[in-house]
């Protein structure tokens, strides 16, 4: 049977080797059964420049092994020694103030740097020999939390390739000028050694922005198929990169060349639903189970200790969320709280001493129950009929051009549309995603609406029988942040038999709006009025003020399947109403639902307080062993895992 992995950071390399041992009975204790290890400990690996010894991080992976505990092997390429990065001061970024980064802090290697790609590739190749077919080892994470900090490293070698690309993308600096409208302000770039990174506490261009991030993200994903083809040579084990909680880096194209998808994640106590958004998310990256191979299990914290108070039963629940929504392992960071540097207040599962937290307890607790559930979890998998578009392409254009003020894409996607649908099954996709699986997509704020056939395909979707929810805020840009002349969309006014009469881009509360049969309709956020052609449907019209009467929710039938076009954002009951689909089960809106294929359902309580789920029939708690019907209330940071009888 497949396994299951519940486990922390550890960090050998900072304890006496005698300490192994003792952490390792403490991993029992708590029913760990995996460690991340490695993925700072470059100089313990490399001492001196060419002289690797890694016989100290063998002997910890036996010692684990020998003891029933995995290892996931980490690549230090994050933390390059000090000695390495003093010699080669290329390796080291440089901030957008264009200062060079001092040897004082982690993840600041220069992406661009032939110098640092070539050390990468040297300890990379090392581990993968003296590791890669060690049986304790069950998978690898390349670097850590690869991200563009800072905006991303603006060193010569950067800027010169970033000249490049641009070059190779747009073929003359005519086109570049014209795509990006240079004209405006006299602000033509005469040549492409002419174009420098966008500049802080300047009025920044948004195609200049955007490309700069563009570059930036594609170096770090080439930074990661460099190390995944050297460990593919030697490891069958899965390889992943643990990555943070954004999509700006786009996780599609990160993972592109690797097996599993790894995610960090520090969200608070009263951050739970946020997290579930992720782990579907997660699942849909790769259609499979994804590592959460960071999350903290009391506080934050560096030389000070924050995100503070998790109430009793919180970190219960926090272990147990991602199996419930797929996930094959859940890390906490970390192991055993650290003696000194940089994140000596961090919280942790054993303290600098040895003794466990109050916490540790719930994740022991949550360690015995997904024990006793794992043979209905590891022989099923959550299948979903509605799909949520997050783009990584809108997140970086709108984090260029918000257009709406303040506006937040990931967390107007997630608190405006993922979270009315709490009681169903929703994969979150990014646009190259398959539709084959679907009933109803759903693309709010996709700005830019083009990109991998997606057009092409959503009209396949709907003429063979699928509902496409589409905007608000959709197709109005091009992949250069530029908007469209002939039209406010590039394709949907066609699509939906609409004329755009009227568009406010401006949150306020004046407008408001009613379905045909007069009930009231949430609108919110953006403002798009319709004219609609006579073969296309008003579903919901604004009243009062000066969009009297006109279209802000339209239907169009097409082939077998509609598309229904938002012109501004609805309430959840409303977004529930247009997508037409059963829940799981009826239940409180702070109880959260998953169901698997084998008709077993996971019911979590997410928000501190006792919530309910009506039953449609007899079902044992798997967790309690007791049989359910009707009404039954859900106590507190409780989770029911429910298997129909039949």
């Amino acid at each position: 049977m497949k396994n299951l992995y519940i486990g922390a950071a550890y960090y050998p390399e900072l304890w006496d080797a005698s300490e192994v041992d003792k952490d390792i009975e403490r991993c029992k204790a708590l029913g760990l059964n995996v460690l991340r290890v490695g993925e700072f400990a470059w100089s313990k690996m490399e001492p001196r420049e060419g002289e690797y010894q890694l016989d100290w991080l063998v002997k910890v992976v036996d010692k684990l092994y020998a003891a029933g505990i995995y290892t996931v092997m980490c690549t230090p390429t994050c933390t390059p020694p000090r000695y390495m990065l003093d010699k080669y001061e290329e390796m080291r970024n440089v901030s957008e103030h264009g200062v060079r980064s001092q040897t004082s802090w982690r993840c600041h290697p220069c992406k661009t740097s032939p110098i640092m790609r070539e050390k990468n590739r040297a300890i990379v190749t090392q581990m993968a020999k003296a590791l890669g077919s060690h049986p304790g080892i069950i998978g690898w994470q390349i670097d850590n939390e690869l991200y563009p900090y800072g905006g991303g490293c603006f060193c010569p070698l950067c800027v010169a390739d970033f000249r490049k690309s641009l070059k190779r993308q747009f073929g003359t600096i005519e086109a570049l000028n014209n795509a990006w409208g240079m004209a405006r302000w006299s602000l033509d770039y005469q040549s492409f050694d002419a174009i420098n990174p966008p500049l802080p506490d300047q009025w920044k261009h948004p195609s200049l922005v955007k490309a700069w991030w563009d570059f930036q993200c594609d170096k770090i994903r080439t930074y990661v198929d460099e190390q995944a083809q050297i460990l593919h040579k030697y490891t069958k084990a899965p390889i992943g990169t643990d990555m943070m909680a954004n999509n700006n880096l786009s996780y599609y194209k990160v993972n592109s060349s690797l097996d599993v998808v790894q995610f960090n994640h520090y969200n608070t106590a009263d951050e739970l639903y946020e997290t579930t958004f992720w782990y579907d998310f997660l699942r849909s990256v790769k259609d499979k189970p994804f590592w959460v191979t960071e999350t903290q299990v009391g506080w934050n914290g560096s030389e000070f200790a924050q995100s503070g108070y998790r109430p009793v039963g919180n970190c219960y629940v926090n272990t147990w969320l991602p199996y419930a929504h797929g996930a094959d392992m859940n890390m906490y960071w970390l192991f055993r709280a650290h003696r000194n540097g940089h994140e000596l207040a961090h919280g942790a599962l054993y303290s600098t001493v040895g003794r466990p937290y109050r916490v540790s307890e719930e994740v022991a607790r949550a360690a015995r129950e997904i024990e006793k559930c794992k043979d209905i979890l590891v022989s099923s998998s959550v299948h979903s009929q509605i799909a949520l578009h997050y783009s990584s392409t809108a997140a970086n254009t709108f984090a260029a051009a918000p257009i709406v003020k303040n506006l937040n894409y990931t967390a107007t996607v997630r608190d405006k549309f993922y979270n009315a649908l709490r009681h169903y099954n929703v994969d979150v996709i990014d646009t190259e995603h398959s539709l084959d699986k679907y009933k109803v997509v759903i693309s709010p704020f996709l700005c830019h609406a083009r990109e991998n056939n997606l057009y092409e395909r959503m009209v396949e979707f709907v003429q063979n029988g699928g509902t496409w929810i589409v905007g608000p805020m959709t197709d109005i840009v091009d992949t250069n942040v530029t908007k469209y002349v002939d039209a406010p969309y590039s394709f949907l006014e066609q699509l939906v038999g609409v004329y755009t009469k009227y568009q406010k881009p401006i949150d306020n509360d004046v407008f408001r709006a009613q379905w045909t049969d007069s009930t009231p309709c949430g609108v919110s956020m953006c403002f798009d009025a319709y004219e609609v052609n006579a073969d296309t449907e008003s579903l919901a019209k604004y009243v009062g003020d000066e969009f009297d009467g006109l279209t802000v929710i339209a239907r169009k039938n097409i082939g077998a399947g509609k598309v229904i076009l938002l012109g501004s954002v609805p309430t959840h009951e409303d977004i529930r109403r247009l997508v037409g689909i059963k829940p799981i089960l009826v239940a409180s809106d702070n109880v959260k639902l998953v169901k698997r294929d084998n008709s077993v359902i996971l019911a979590v309580e997410l928000e501190h307080s006792a919530g309910y789920i009506e039953l449609d029939g007899k079902y044992i708690d798997r967790i309690s062993n007791t049989t359910l019907s009707g009404k039954v209330t859900v106590a507190p940071y409780s989770v029911l895992v429910l298997e129909k009888v039949k």
